[in-house]
């Protein structure tokens, strides 16, 4: 069986995070993961003045703790994969990306302002799942579950009640994808989740297929106080 980490965030990129890339990927390697897919915020607050406008002229500098991860796995087993979690302007619920997520966010104008429906439909025509990310965390709503490919209902930063509310959201709107994440954020204090399958995950094409196919389990989020 494989573990992978499919929410986490590095302090290269995401402001509200303080772990350095190369101290995720050797955290994660230590627990017995076999890969991560890098989800930094794709937000506002991302992006400074110069570039919050126009974001998909910038997305070198959107990946840098992608690269930076992809980079401290060099020469190991370990697996980097690029994902997003991307935030509109005004808003403040989150959706995470799965697929090619590098050329998805070039190749589209400001993604900022395209808003679910717009969103889901470029998704579907370009091969990207978009999952609502912890949709019961509070002021957050839950998107209409017709532009959506899945939700998350694990999630480390959530409660239980929270992820269970997740879990019955996603069945009674009949929402099949359902995905686990650690959030992780945090080296010090650490939250890891992700999901588990018996097939190996090389590419975005297989992780998109995982995903698509259902053919995995959530893993349950890991509390963790560390050294780093």
């Amino acid at each position: 069986m494989y573990k992978y980490e499919i929410h986490c965030h590095t302090a290269e990129t995401s402001v509200c995070a303080t772990a350095k890339a190369a101290d995720m990927v050797h955290l994660y390697r230590e627990h017995g993961y076999d890969g991560i897919v890098v989800t930094d915020h794709f937000s506002p607050m991302t992006f400074p003045p110069t570039k919050v406008f126009c974001p998909q002229k910038h997305t070198d500098f959107y990946f840098r703790g992608y690269r930076a991860a992809k980079k401290a796995a060099e020469g190991t087993n370990f697996l980097v994969l690029p994902g997003c979690e991307i935030r509109f302007y005004a808003t403040i619920n989150d959706y995470l990306l799965f697929g090619d997520v590098e050329n998805f966010l070039k190749n589209n104008g400001n993604l900022l302002k395209a808003y679910p429906k717009k969103l889901s439909a470029l998704c579907r025509e370009q091969g990207i799942l978009m999952i609502q990310a912890h949709p019961f965390r509070e002021w957050m709503s839950r998107c209409n579950p017709a532009y959506l490919d899945g939700v998350e209902i694990k999630n480390g930063k959530d409660s239980p009640e929270e992820q269970q509310k997740a879990l019955d959201w996603a069945n009674e709107n009949h929402l099949m994808i359902q995905t686990g994440g650690g959030d992780f954020h945090h080296s010090k204090k650490a939250r890891m989740g992700g999901i588990l399958t018996d097939r190996k995950i090389a590419t975005n094409a297989d992780l998109v297929h995982v995903l698509r196919e259902r053919e995995f389990e959530c893993l349950a989020p890991i509390y963790e106080e560390m050294s780093l």
